[in-house]
């Protein structure tokens, strides 16, 4: 429940403070004195779009602050929790500033939040019924959002909605599976061709680097094998002179030499050691060219291995080294475009249940639509006959089109007729209806739907516009019998239902050094009279039109 509101510098409003009660209250005032502006301020505290021009002249910034009592609003209790921010005495500070340049700050409890999280806590805190509310009435999708409202059957519409969702994410993967192979038609045939040739190859992993080596040494093995046994004579097998034998000759020179001094013994053995070396490298020297092979036909099958490894590459864009990964990469291409095959098969199987599904849930939803349709019809026909329309009979027409084309809300479509006289067959509102009897039955189904949906305060902005005498008076009633269920608050030009309110607010615009200011003030009995007369009356407030008042109060306490 709203129990106080602060605006500072928003539109023509300076500075307002203001108290909230239970039950129903009215705001009334002039023409163009500003009599929506705390509607309009409470929508911005709610999330609504902020925009520099709501901005007070003259001033850097506009602030709304809302504060509401949320002991019976366990909906609203569990957003402040799941999001951190409820405090211990439940009640919820809202609060929006906006800056001249359009800029806008968003608070609840003093923690900062999103302008969109301000108003998914609105929807549980506020619910506002503009004056144009009744235009919507005509539109098939707002029919539809009313009746699920009232039937309150949020699990079948969510089930309807996900099994849509799943429904089409399958055929969204189907078509593109489909359009995919289409498209992969001609790219397979080349893959299978290009895979085919790679599979004859058969390139190992580490193979190209391999032959690459083996090529090079095989191609220049009689040059190796030349030069081998060129070296060997000079280290060892020369008759006239090798390494060997010199370094041979050279250790025994240096022992002997070490008789005479000792630090030669060293060099000596250095030599000896060396000359060792040499013969045993001289050995392996040997062993190499026994065993070496000059095999034409092992080099020519190393040079066609590694050619057509180079041929492929070139064929393929790629380095040599490149082709095992190619290989195994354009294999993993083909298999995935061999797959889709059975993925699709498996995706008919998917959308054939997933539109079963769906079909049960939307049938579930069409008979629960069904049940209260016929509920709502009864109600609706009732109030109208309350709101003047006594021959007025009100009808929602369910038609169930099980061949439409699936989606979230359902194969409903509902059409809302009415007829208004006696004899008159039902026809859709839009043709049948005029402006107040349109406005008159807008309000019937929102009172209706709004003691269904747990709402705890029901704003109606000049919703009563286009009606007068005995209908007013009806709509009062109305007003002030759903105000003692939850906070109902009204802006209103009719006597017959500002009379109807709990307590009621004037609002007056004063021209002051050339600005203008409004202000809402709560008006005490004598308040309430001498408005009441001038709504009547005019603003020559009669004797006459004063006793009117008091009756119209009277016979409401």
């Amino acid at each position: 429940m709203l129990i106080g509101l602060e605006i500072k510098n928003f539109a023509i409003v300076s500075n307002l403070s203001t108290e909230w009660q239970s039950g129903m209250t009215a705001i009334t005032g002039e023409t163009g004195a500003g009599k929506s502006i705390a509607i309009d301020a409470l929508s911005l505290c709610l999330g609504e779009r902020a925009e520099a021009s709501a901005v007070r002249p003259n001033t850097d910034k506009a602030e709304v602050c809302a504060q509401f009592d949320l002991s019976d609003l366990p909906l609203a209790q569990a957003f402040l929790e799941h999001h951190m921010l409820g405090n211990a005495d439940n009640e919820c500070l809202l609060r929006r500033v906006v800056c001249k340049n359009g800029r806008s700050k968003s608070y609840i409890n003093g923690s900062a939040v999103t302008a969109a999280q301000l108003k998914e806590l609105g929807q549980y805190l506020i619910s506002i019924h503009g004056q144009h509310a009744h235009q919507h009435l005509l539109k098939a999708e707002h029919q539809l959002q009313l009746l699920d409202a009232y039937a309150g059957h949020h699990h079948l519409v969510n089930s309807v909605s996900q099994n849509y969702k799943q429904f089409a994410s399958l055929q969204k993967e189907f078509k593109h599976l489909e359009q995919q192979q289409l498209q992969q038609a001609a790219q397979k045939q080349l893959l299978e061709y290009q895979v085919a040739e790679l599979d004859e190859f058969a390139l190992q992993e580490g193979e190209f680097e391999q032959i690459e080596a083996e090529h090079y040494k095989l191609s220049n093995s009689q040059t190796i094998l030349e030069a081998c046994q060129r070296e060997l004579q000079h280290l060892y097998e020369s008759d006239e002179q090798n390494a060997c034998s010199l370094l041979q000759h050279s250790a025994q020179q240096f022992t002997e030499l070490a008789q005479y001094d000792e630090s030669l013994a060293s060099v000596a053995a250095l030599l000896a050691e060396a000359a060792v070396q040499v013969e045993e490298a001289s050995r392996e020297v040997r062993s190499y060219t026994e065993q070496a092979d000059l095999d034409p036909a092992r080099l020519v099958e190393v040079e066609n291995r590694l050619g057509g490894a180079m041929d492929l590459a070139r064929k393929h864009h790629i380095k040599p080294q490149a082709l095992v990964e190619f290989h195994q990469s354009i294999s993993q291409e083909l298999e995935s475009i061999s797959n889709n095959n059975s993925r699709l098969e498996q995706l008919e199987s998917e959308i054939e249940n997933a539109l079963v599904h769906y079909q049960q849930a939307s049938e579930q939803l069409s008979q629960s639509r069904k049940e209260y349709a016929n509920t709502l019809n009864t109600l609706i026909s009732e109030s109208m006959a309350n709101l003047s329309m006594e021959n007025g009979v009100f009808e929602i027409a369910l038609i169930q089109e099980t061949d439409r084309v699936p989606n979230n809300l359902g194969y409903d479509n509902v059409s809302f007729l009415v007829s208004t006289n006696p004899g008159q067959p039902l026809q859709p509102l839009a043709k049948v209806a005029s402006g107040g009897e349109l406005s008159r039955i807008s309000l019937a189904i929102q009172v209706i739907i709004a003691q269904k949906v747990t709402t705890p305060t029901l704003i109606f902005d000049e919703v009563d516009v286009g009606i007068s005498g005995p209908t007013a008076s009806a709509v009062g009633k109305l007003l002030r019998q759903l105000g003692k269920s939850t906070q109902v608050i009204c802006v209103t030009h009719l006597p017959q239902v500002a009379s109807s309110a709990h307590q009621q607010f004037f609002v007056a615009k004063e021209i002051a050094q050339g600005e203008t200011f409004t202000n809402m003030l709560p008006l005490n009995k004598d308040g309430r009279v001498n408005e009441i007369a001038r709504l009547l009356g005019g603003d020559n407030v009669s004797k006459t039109a004063k006793a009117n008042a008091k009756e119209l109060i009277k016979a409401h306490a």
